[in-house]
């Protein structure tokens, strides 16, 4: 995949996870053109897993 910049994204969570509003066992995703990205929410400067935005939207539509 060719390089993406995660840079200005809008990084989104689930609204299930940390019931009592920290950022405890929380994932956020972004999209940014061809691709999606998803980040530890405790580790917002770590690394970042960029898969192709089509394989995203496969592994939702797979789990609902």
């Amino acid at each position: 995949m060719s390089t993406v910049d995660f840079t200005d994204v809008r990084w989104r969570r689930s609204s299930f996870s940390g019931g009592s509003g920290g950022d405890e066992n929380c994932v956020e995703v972004a999209l940014a053109g061809p691709a999606a990205a998803l980040r530890d929410s405790k580790n917002t400067a770590g690394p970042i897993l960029a898969v192709p935005a089509t394989a995203w939207h496969a592994l939702l539509t797979a789990t609902r």
